[in-house]
């Protein structure tokens, strides 16, 4: 299993409140699945990415990453974990501005194991990998949306991850560059990479293959995407509508 959740719990405090974001959380994911996490506003969805991703320690419970007890890890070595096994993508993209496109795919090998040895060669690799050798040496502002979405996950696939967890990925996007980021995405799984991805929209959870819905810092349900009814309104939002953020959850 590469991923097991046993017990987790967050809670945050607020003066005087404890708020329980992630609440007895258990969950497995296995290696090469594509799984949406769909659920409304403060169900937990980004906490639970957050701990998945070793941004976060939970306050309680045990989370098992290729067999490997996270939550007894140091800082050390939770970041060795964040830059090695798990790649990051963000709805706002997150690129140095400064840096061309090149650049900003080859910082997670600045701090890796792997040293300097071929890191051009990867980055090159990387950005052909997501159609974007011709853009290598442009600046972020001289890019599209689409196209800087495209180096973000070149960045993420870099140490070629366990995970690569993506967070609202097509939300700046215009739909049709929403789907060619999703067919990437659908690419990406065919060859061999485990994909999970927060999203509001049933339209990007039908990429996936399994559907996690989350409430309350719990699992709601969880099953397979053609079973999922993903036709059906998401509890706590209206139909088609944007779910909202998490806040402190």
């Amino acid at each position: 299993m590469l991923i097991r959740l046993t017990d987790i719990t967050k809670i945050y405090k607020m003066g005087a409140e404890r708020i329980h974001a992630l609440d007895g959380l258990s969950l497995e994911l296995g290696e090469n699945e594509y799984v949406a996490v769909m659920g409304p506003s403060g169900s937990g969805k980004s906490t639970l990415m957050n701990v998945i991703g070793c941004l976060d320690r939970p306050t309680s419970g045990t989370y098992e990453l290729d067999g490997r007890l996270t939550t007894k890890m140091g800082a050390g070595n939770l970041a060795q974990v964040r830059n090695e096994r798990i790649g990051f993508v963000f709805q706002s993209f997150e690129l140095l501005p400064r840096l061309s496109a090149l650049k900003n795919v080859e910082l997670p090998l600045i701090y890796s194991r792997a040293g300097w040895w071929g890191r051009r060669k990867r980055c090159q690799t990387a950005l052909e990998r997501v159609g974007l050798t011709d853009r290598a040496r442009h600046r972020p502002n001289q890019l599209s949306g689409g196209e800087r979405q495209r180096v973000a996950i070149a960045r993420a696939l870099i140490n070629n991850p366990a995970i690569l967890l993506a967070d609202e990925p097509t939300g700046n996007l215009d739909t049709k560059t929403g789907t060619e980021i999703l067919a990437l995405f659908d690419q990406l799984h065919r060859e061999g990479q485990t994909i999970i991805m927060v999203t509001h929209e049933r339209s990007v959870a039908g990429h996936a293959e399994r559907i996690v819905r989350m409430r309350d810092g719990r699992v709601q349900s969880d099953l397979p995407a053609d079973r999922d009814g993903l036709s059906q309104p998401v509890a706590g939002a209206a139909d088609g509508a944007p779910e909202g953020g998490e806040g402190t959850s």
